[in-house]
Protein backbone atom coordinates (compact mmCIF):
# COMPACT_ATOMS: atom_id res chain seq x y z
CA UNK A 1 0.00 0.00 0.00
CA UNK A 2 1.60 3.28 -0.95
CA UNK A 3 0.58 6.82 0.28
CA UNK A 4 0.68 8.71 3.11
CA UNK A 5 -0.26 5.86 5.27
CA UNK A 6 2.55 3.25 3.55
CA UNK A 7 2.87 0.31 5.46
CA UNK A 8 0.03 0.88 7.65
CA UNK A 9 -3.12 -1.60 7.02
CA UNK A 10 -5.40 -0.84 10.56
CA UNK A 11 -7.30 1.65 11.65
CA UNK A 12 -9.16 2.02 15.25
CA UNK A 13 -12.28 3.91 14.62
CA UNK A 14 -13.42 5.32 18.36
CA UNK A 15 -16.59 7.48 18.25
CA UNK A 16 -15.89 10.65 20.55
CA UNK A 17 -18.21 10.22 23.76
CA UNK A 18 -20.70 8.28 21.81
CA UNK A 19 -23.57 8.15 24.23
CA UNK A 20 -23.36 12.12 25.05
CA UNK A 21 -22.96 13.16 21.30
CA UNK A 22 -26.09 10.75 20.30
CA UNK A 23 -28.13 12.89 23.27
CA UNK A 24 -26.94 15.81 21.62
CA UNK A 25 -27.70 15.03 18.22
CA UNK A 26 -31.49 14.28 19.81
CA UNK A 27 -31.59 17.87 21.42
CA UNK A 28 -29.57 19.67 18.80
CA UNK A 29 -30.38 22.62 21.30
CA UNK A 30 -27.75 21.17 23.64
CA UNK A 31 -24.98 21.62 21.17
CA UNK A 32 -22.15 23.68 22.64
CA UNK A 33 -23.10 22.95 26.49
CA UNK A 34 -22.11 20.08 28.65
CA UNK A 35 -24.17 16.95 28.70
CA UNK A 36 -23.76 14.54 31.44
CA UNK A 37 -25.39 10.95 30.31
CA UNK A 38 -25.56 8.88 33.72
CA UNK A 39 -27.94 8.10 36.63
CA UNK A 40 -28.96 11.03 39.22
CA UNK A 41 -29.32 10.65 42.86
CA UNK A 42 -26.38 10.25 45.80
CA UNK A 43 -25.74 6.66 43.86
CA UNK A 44 -25.81 7.64 40.09
CA UNK A 45 -22.57 7.22 37.85
CA UNK A 46 -21.34 8.73 34.68
CA UNK A 47 -21.12 7.22 31.90
CA UNK A 48 -20.12 9.83 29.11
CA UNK A 49 -20.04 13.49 28.91
CA UNK A 50 -19.70 15.96 25.92
CA UNK A 51 -16.13 17.70 25.64
CA UNK A 52 -17.58 21.46 27.37
CA UNK A 53 -18.46 18.62 30.45
CA UNK A 54 -15.08 17.55 30.14
CA UNK A 55 -13.42 20.92 30.51
CA UNK A 56 -14.84 20.94 34.19
CA UNK A 57 -13.16 17.51 35.22
CA UNK A 58 -16.09 15.58 34.64
CA UNK A 59 -14.96 12.14 33.45
CA UNK A 60 -16.88 8.09 33.25
CA UNK A 61 -17.56 6.45 36.54
CA UNK A 62 -17.11 9.92 38.60
CA UNK A 63 -20.45 9.90 40.94
CA UNK A 64 -22.82 12.45 39.23
CA UNK A 65 -23.07 14.26 42.43
CA UNK A 66 -19.42 15.26 42.60
CA UNK A 67 -19.50 16.25 38.23
CA UNK A 68 -22.46 18.38 39.11
CA UNK A 69 -20.20 20.16 41.76
CA UNK A 70 -17.24 20.47 39.14
CA UNK A 71 -19.65 21.46 36.36
CA UNK A 72 -23.23 23.24 38.04
CA UNK A 73 -24.43 23.94 34.55
CA UNK A 74 -24.05 20.71 33.14
CA UNK A 75 -27.49 19.03 31.73
CA UNK A 76 -27.95 15.33 32.84
CA UNK A 77 -30.13 12.55 30.56
CA UNK A 78 -30.41 9.12 32.00
CA UNK A 79 -29.39 7.71 28.86
CA UNK A 80 -31.00 5.27 25.90
CA UNK A 81 -29.12 2.18 25.56
CA UNK A 82 -31.61 1.00 22.54
CA UNK A 83 -31.17 4.19 21.05
CA UNK A 84 -27.24 4.27 21.37
CA UNK A 85 -27.64 0.52 20.51
CA UNK A 86 -29.71 0.99 16.62
CA UNK A 87 -26.53 3.97 15.78
CA UNK A 88 -23.59 1.32 16.89
CA UNK A 89 -25.36 -1.37 14.45
CA UNK A 90 -25.54 1.61 11.64
CA UNK A 91 -22.13 2.66 12.03
CA UNK A 92 -20.76 -1.16 12.53
CA UNK A 93 -22.60 -1.93 9.11
CA UNK A 94 -21.00 0.92 7.53
CA UNK A 95 -17.39 -0.62 8.31
CA UNK A 96 -18.20 -3.36 7.33
CA UNK A 97 -18.72 -1.95 3.85
CA UNK A 98 -15.59 -1.01 3.65
CA UNK A 99 -14.01 -4.14 4.69
CA UNK A 100 -15.50 -7.63 6.10
CA UNK A 101 -12.35 -7.54 8.86
CA UNK A 102 -14.05 -5.64 11.22
CA UNK A 103 -13.38 -6.02 15.08
CA UNK A 104 -15.78 -4.30 17.28
CA UNK A 105 -14.38 -4.13 20.47
CA UNK A 106 -18.10 -1.88 22.28
CA UNK A 107 -20.56 0.17 21.09
CA UNK A 108 -18.28 2.56 20.03
CA UNK A 109 -15.19 1.35 18.55
CA UNK A 110 -14.07 -1.16 16.51
CA UNK A 111 -10.93 -2.13 14.85
CA UNK A 112 -10.61 -2.45 10.70
CA UNK A 113 -8.31 -4.56 8.25
CA UNK A 114 -8.35 -2.58 5.42
CA UNK A 115 -5.41 -4.17 3.43
CA UNK A 116 -7.84 -5.47 0.77
CA UNK A 117 -9.69 -2.25 0.37
CA UNK A 118 -6.45 0.17 -0.56
CA UNK A 119 -7.28 -0.92 -4.78
CA UNK A 120 -10.77 0.46 -4.25
CA UNK A 121 -11.15 3.21 -1.74
CA UNK A 122 -7.43 4.40 -1.40
CA UNK A 123 -4.80 4.19 1.48
CA UNK A 124 -5.50 3.51 5.10
CA UNK A 125 -5.59 7.14 5.80
CA UNK A 126 -7.99 7.87 3.02
CA UNK A 127 -10.04 4.72 4.25
CA UNK A 128 -10.09 6.84 7.90
CA UNK A 129 -10.85 10.26 6.83
CA UNK A 130 -14.21 8.58 4.44
CA UNK A 131 -15.29 6.83 7.31
CA UNK A 132 -15.15 9.99 9.39
CA UNK A 133 -17.19 12.10 6.85
CA UNK A 134 -19.49 9.03 6.18
CA UNK A 135 -20.16 8.59 9.81
CA UNK A 136 -20.99 12.37 10.20
CA UNK A 137 -23.08 12.56 7.47
CA UNK A 138 -25.26 9.49 8.35
CA UNK A 139 -25.30 9.73 12.05
CA UNK A 140 -24.32 13.67 12.88
CA UNK A 141 -21.16 12.73 15.53
CA UNK A 142 -18.34 12.59 15.09
CA UNK A 143 -15.35 10.10 15.64
CA UNK A 144 -11.92 9.63 15.72
CA UNK A 145 -9.05 7.39 14.18
CA UNK A 146 -5.94 5.89 14.52
CA UNK A 147 -3.78 4.01 11.47
CA UNK A 148 -1.02 2.07 12.25
CA UNK A 149 0.55 -0.86 11.21
CA UNK A 150 -0.54 -2.99 14.20
CA UNK A 151 -3.53 -2.46 16.37
CA UNK A 152 -2.13 -1.52 20.07
CA UNK A 153 -0.38 1.22 17.84
CA UNK A 154 -3.66 2.25 15.72
CA UNK A 155 -5.67 2.23 19.11
CA UNK A 156 -3.16 4.83 20.96
CA UNK A 157 -3.23 6.64 18.13
CA UNK A 158 -6.74 7.07 17.78
CA UNK A 159 -6.80 8.09 21.70
CA UNK A 160 -4.42 11.01 20.45
CA UNK A 161 -6.18 12.22 17.64
CA UNK A 162 -9.45 12.83 20.01
CA UNK A 163 -11.66 14.15 19.79
CA UNK A 164 -12.30 14.93 15.81
CA UNK A 165 -9.38 14.10 14.43
CA UNK A 166 -7.15 11.28 12.66
CA UNK A 167 -3.39 10.30 13.68
CA UNK A 168 -1.01 7.85 11.21
CA UNK A 169 1.85 6.36 12.89
CA UNK A 170 4.17 4.70 10.00
CA UNK A 171 6.10 1.96 11.35
CA UNK A 172 9.22 3.98 11.06
CA UNK A 173 7.65 6.38 13.61
CA UNK A 174 6.63 3.68 15.87
CA UNK A 175 9.41 4.57 18.75
CA UNK A 176 9.01 7.91 18.26
CA UNK A 177 5.75 8.04 19.21
CA UNK A 178 5.29 5.51 22.06
CA UNK A 179 8.26 5.95 24.16
CA UNK A 180 7.41 9.51 24.96
CA UNK A 181 4.37 8.18 26.31
CA UNK A 182 3.44 7.68 29.98
CA UNK A 183 3.57 3.75 30.92
CA UNK A 184 0.05 3.84 31.81
CA UNK A 185 -0.68 4.21 28.07
CA UNK A 186 0.35 0.58 27.84
CA UNK A 187 -2.08 -1.84 27.49
CA UNK A 188 -2.35 -4.07 30.72
CA UNK A 189 -0.67 -1.77 32.81
CA UNK A 190 -4.02 -0.72 35.38
CA UNK A 191 -3.45 1.46 38.34
CA UNK A 192 -1.14 -0.96 40.61
CA UNK A 193 1.06 -2.04 37.87
CA UNK A 194 1.43 1.53 37.26
CA UNK A 195 2.52 2.38 40.85
CA UNK A 196 5.20 -0.54 40.84
CA UNK A 197 6.66 0.48 37.24
CA UNK A 198 6.69 4.56 39.08
CA UNK A 199 8.52 2.91 42.12
CA UNK A 200 10.92 1.81 39.72
CA UNK A 201 11.55 4.74 38.47
CA UNK A 202 10.23 3.99 34.81
CA UNK A 203 7.76 6.89 33.80
CA UNK A 204 7.42 6.61 30.20
CA UNK A 205 7.26 3.61 27.51
CA UNK A 206 10.73 4.65 26.37
CA UNK A 207 12.15 4.36 30.23
CA UNK A 208 10.83 0.62 30.16
CA UNK A 209 11.62 -0.31 26.63
CA UNK A 210 14.97 -0.15 28.05
CA UNK A 211 14.88 -2.18 30.68
CA UNK A 212 16.38 -5.65 30.30
CA UNK A 213 13.16 -8.19 30.06
CA UNK A 214 14.31 -10.94 31.84
CA UNK A 215 14.24 -7.96 34.79
CA UNK A 216 10.43 -7.21 33.64
CA UNK A 217 9.80 -10.33 33.98
CA UNK A 218 11.28 -10.49 38.07
CA UNK A 219 9.31 -7.44 38.99
CA UNK A 220 6.23 -8.22 37.53
CA UNK A 221 5.57 -11.78 36.63
CA UNK A 222 6.94 -13.62 33.53
CA UNK A 223 3.96 -13.18 31.04
CA UNK A 224 3.49 -9.77 31.88
CA UNK A 225 6.88 -8.62 32.42
CA UNK A 226 7.61 -10.09 28.91
CA UNK A 227 4.19 -8.75 27.21
CA UNK A 228 5.05 -4.81 28.41
CA UNK A 229 8.25 -5.19 26.80
CA UNK A 230 7.36 -6.31 23.70
CA UNK A 231 4.37 -3.43 23.78
CA UNK A 232 7.21 -0.90 24.39
CA UNK A 233 8.85 -1.84 21.22
CA UNK A 234 5.58 -1.47 19.59
CA UNK A 235 5.47 -5.40 18.71
CA UNK A 236 2.03 -6.19 18.77
CA UNK A 237 1.12 -9.99 16.23
CA UNK A 238 -2.41 -9.95 17.05
CA UNK A 239 -4.52 -10.07 13.64
CA UNK A 240 -8.10 -8.11 13.43
CA UNK A 241 -10.44 -10.96 14.34
CA UNK A 242 -13.65 -10.11 12.68
CA UNK A 243 -16.84 -10.23 14.43
CA UNK A 244 -15.86 -12.21 17.68
CA UNK A 245 -18.85 -13.88 19.24
CA UNK A 246 -19.99 -11.98 22.13
CA UNK A 247 -19.62 -13.94 25.31
CA UNK A 248 -21.93 -12.58 27.46
CA UNK A 249 -24.48 -10.11 27.86
CA UNK A 250 -25.99 -8.22 31.25
CA UNK A 251 -27.31 -5.44 33.19
CA UNK A 252 -26.69 -4.59 36.46
CA UNK A 253 -28.11 -2.15 39.05
CA UNK A 254 -27.00 0.80 41.32
CA UNK A 255 -29.82 1.63 44.66
CA UNK A 256 -30.75 4.94 45.37
CA UNK A 257 -30.14 3.84 48.46
CA UNK A 258 -29.49 0.43 50.23
CA UNK A 259 -32.26 -1.71 49.59
CA UNK A 260 -32.93 -4.60 52.26
CA UNK A 261 -36.86 -5.34 51.21
CA UNK A 262 -36.40 -9.05 49.01
CA UNK A 263 -39.31 -8.01 47.07
CA UNK A 264 -37.85 -4.52 45.89
CA UNK A 265 -34.87 -6.55 44.87
CA UNK A 266 -36.97 -9.23 43.25
CA UNK A 267 -38.64 -6.33 41.05
CA UNK A 268 -35.03 -5.07 40.24
CA UNK A 269 -33.76 -8.76 39.02
CA UNK A 270 -36.54 -9.03 36.87
CA UNK A 271 -36.58 -5.26 35.29
CA UNK A 272 -32.90 -6.53 34.62
CA UNK A 273 -33.74 -9.78 33.29
CA UNK A 274 -36.10 -8.62 31.02
CA UNK A 275 -33.19 -5.93 29.62
CA UNK A 276 -30.85 -8.68 29.36
CA UNK A 277 -33.19 -11.10 27.69
CA UNK A 278 -33.92 -8.30 25.16
CA UNK A 279 -30.54 -7.96 23.98
CA UNK A 280 -30.08 -11.62 23.43
CA UNK A 281 -32.95 -11.77 20.86
CA UNK A 282 -31.67 -8.42 19.20
CA UNK A 283 -28.76 -10.21 18.57
CA UNK A 284 -29.30 -13.48 18.36
CA UNK A 285 -28.25 -14.96 20.88
CA UNK A 286 -29.17 -18.01 23.90
CA UNK A 287 -27.94 -18.24 27.31
CA UNK A 288 -26.50 -21.39 28.76
CA UNK A 289 -25.92 -20.27 32.03
CA UNK A 290 -27.77 -17.33 34.21
CA UNK A 291 -25.54 -15.45 36.98
CA UNK A 292 -26.07 -12.64 39.33
CA UNK A 293 -24.26 -10.21 40.82
CA UNK A 294 -24.84 -9.15 44.34
CA UNK A 295 -22.90 -5.97 46.10
CA UNK A 296 -23.53 -4.96 50.05
CA UNK A 297 -23.91 -1.82 51.38
CA UNK A 298 -19.67 -2.18 52.62
CA UNK A 299 -19.34 -2.93 49.20
CA UNK A 300 -18.78 -7.24 49.70
CA UNK A 301 -19.39 -8.41 46.31
CA UNK A 302 -20.91 -12.23 45.63
CA UNK A 303 -21.82 -13.56 42.37
CA UNK A 304 -23.15 -17.12 42.14
CA UNK A 305 -24.50 -18.85 38.65
CA UNK A 306 -26.30 -22.19 37.24
CA UNK A 307 -26.28 -23.53 33.80
CA UNK A 308 -29.62 -24.22 32.07
CA UNK A 309 -30.74 -27.28 30.31
CA UNK A 310 -31.64 -26.11 27.69
CA UNK A 311 -30.20 -22.25 26.33
CA UNK A 312 -32.98 -19.28 26.45
CA UNK A 313 -33.50 -15.79 25.20
CA UNK A 314 -36.81 -15.99 27.59
CA UNK A 315 -36.63 -12.87 30.32
CA UNK A 316 -38.80 -15.07 32.48
CA UNK A 317 -36.92 -18.09 32.68
CA UNK A 318 -34.05 -16.00 33.17
CA UNK A 319 -35.82 -14.08 35.96
CA UNK A 320 -37.08 -17.12 37.57
CA UNK A 321 -33.35 -18.54 37.47
CA UNK A 322 -31.85 -15.20 38.84
CA UNK A 323 -34.35 -15.27 41.43
CA UNK A 324 -33.80 -18.89 42.71
CA UNK A 325 -30.26 -17.99 42.58
CA UNK A 326 -30.88 -14.99 45.07
CA UNK A 327 -33.51 -16.71 47.15
CA UNK A 328 -30.81 -19.56 47.94
CA UNK A 329 -27.96 -17.08 49.36
CA UNK A 330 -30.96 -16.60 52.42
CA UNK A 331 -29.90 -12.98 53.08
CA UNK A 332 -31.95 -11.90 55.70
CA UNK A 333 -32.48 -8.31 55.70
CA UNK A 334 -29.20 -7.74 54.28
CA UNK A 335 -28.79 -4.06 53.08
CA UNK A 336 -27.94 -4.72 49.29
CA UNK A 337 -26.26 -1.22 47.05
CA UNK A 338 -26.35 -3.39 43.54
CA UNK A 339 -27.80 -6.47 41.92
CA UNK A 340 -27.43 -7.38 38.70
CA UNK A 341 -28.03 -10.00 35.97
CA UNK A 342 -25.70 -12.05 33.25
CA UNK A 343 -26.35 -14.39 30.39
CA UNK A 344 -23.32 -16.45 29.97
CA UNK A 345 -21.70 -19.07 27.73
CA UNK A 346 -23.97 -17.76 24.47
CA UNK A 347 -24.58 -20.05 21.67
CA UNK A 348 -26.28 -18.61 18.23
CA UNK A 349 -30.32 -18.80 18.35
CA UNK A 350 -30.19 -21.23 15.62
CA UNK A 351 -27.85 -24.20 16.48
CA UNK A 352 -29.71 -24.67 20.33
CA UNK A 353 -32.03 -27.43 20.62
CA UNK A 354 -35.33 -26.33 21.60
CA UNK A 355 -37.44 -27.53 24.77
CA UNK A 356 -40.34 -29.27 23.98
CA UNK A 357 -43.27 -29.88 26.49
CA UNK A 358 -46.22 -31.55 26.32
CA UNK A 359 -49.16 -30.11 26.13
CA UNK A 360 -47.84 -26.24 26.28
CA UNK A 361 -49.25 -23.71 24.84
CA UNK A 362 -49.03 -22.92 20.88
CA UNK A 363 -47.87 -19.36 21.96
CA UNK A 364 -45.81 -18.66 24.77
CA UNK A 365 -44.06 -16.53 27.09
CA UNK A 366 -41.67 -15.67 24.16
CA UNK A 367 -44.36 -14.78 21.92
CA UNK A 368 -44.94 -12.37 24.27
CA UNK A 369 -41.80 -10.95 24.41
CA UNK A 370 -41.28 -10.38 20.99
CA UNK A 371 -44.47 -8.59 20.58
CA UNK A 372 -42.97 -6.36 23.41
CA UNK A 373 -39.48 -6.05 21.43
CA UNK A 374 -41.34 -4.89 18.41
CA UNK A 375 -43.43 -2.48 20.61
CA UNK A 376 -40.37 -0.84 22.20
CA UNK A 377 -38.84 -0.30 18.78
CA UNK A 378 -42.34 1.74 18.14
CA UNK A 379 -43.19 3.79 20.88
CA UNK A 380 -39.82 3.37 23.10
CA UNK A 381 -38.37 1.31 25.64
CA UNK A 382 -40.92 0.37 28.09
CA UNK A 383 -44.29 0.43 26.30
CA UNK A 384 -44.67 -2.90 27.21
CA UNK A 385 -43.55 -4.49 30.38
CA UNK A 386 -44.87 -6.65 33.18
CA UNK A 387 -47.50 -6.00 35.36
CA UNK A 388 -45.27 -6.71 38.57
CA UNK A 389 -43.15 -3.39 37.30
CA UNK A 390 -45.95 -0.57 36.31
CA UNK A 391 -45.61 0.69 40.10
CA UNK A 392 -42.42 -0.06 41.22
CA UNK A 393 -42.84 1.48 44.82
CA UNK A 394 -39.70 2.55 46.26
CA UNK A 395 -38.07 2.07 42.46
CA UNK A 396 -34.20 2.92 43.05
CA UNK A 397 -32.24 5.54 41.17
CA UNK A 398 -29.40 4.97 38.76
CA UNK A 399 -29.42 4.70 35.16
CA UNK A 400 -28.30 1.11 35.28
CA UNK A 401 -26.19 1.80 32.59
CA UNK A 402 -22.36 0.60 32.98
CA UNK A 403 -20.53 1.46 29.87
CA UNK A 404 -17.98 4.30 30.17
CA UNK A 405 -16.84 5.93 26.73
CA UNK A 406 -15.14 8.57 25.82
CA UNK A 407 -17.47 14.15 21.86
CA UNK A 408 -17.74 17.47 20.55
CA UNK A 409 -19.11 19.41 18.00
CA UNK A 410 -15.88 19.62 16.42
CA UNK A 411 -15.60 22.49 13.63
CA UNK A 412 -16.25 21.22 10.06
CA UNK A 413 -14.84 22.72 6.78
CA UNK A 414 -16.87 24.07 4.09
CA UNK A 415 -17.67 20.46 2.13
CA UNK A 416 -18.97 19.34 5.42
CA UNK A 417 -15.98 16.94 6.29
CA UNK A 418 -14.25 16.90 9.51
CA UNK A 419 -11.43 18.66 9.91
CA UNK A 420 -8.20 17.01 10.98
CA UNK A 421 -6.38 17.73 14.08
CA UNK A 422 -3.20 17.39 15.41
CA UNK A 423 -2.85 15.52 18.71
CA UNK A 424 -1.61 18.78 20.47
CA UNK A 425 -4.55 20.81 19.44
Amino acid sequence: MTGRAQGCTVLHVDMDAFFASVEVRRRPELAGTPVIVGGAGNRGVVTSATYEARRYGVHAAMPTARALRLCPTATVLPGDLALYAEVSRSVMALFRAITPLVEPLSLDEAFLDVAGAGRRLGDAAEIGEYLRARVFDEQGITCSVGVASSKFVAKLASTSAKPDGLRIVRPAEVMDFLHPLPVGALWGVGPKTEEQLLRLGLRTVGDLAHVPAKTLQRALGHASGGHLHELAWGRDPRRVVPDEPEKSAGHEETFGTDVDDPEVIHRELLLLSERTAGRLRSGGWLARTVSIKVRFADFATITRSRTLDVPTDVGQELYDTARSLFDALGLDRARIRLVGVRAERLVEAGSAPQQLELGAREHGRRDAELAADRAARRFGAGAVRPATLLHRVGRPGGSGLTSADPLSRAPRNRGGRPVVRHPEE
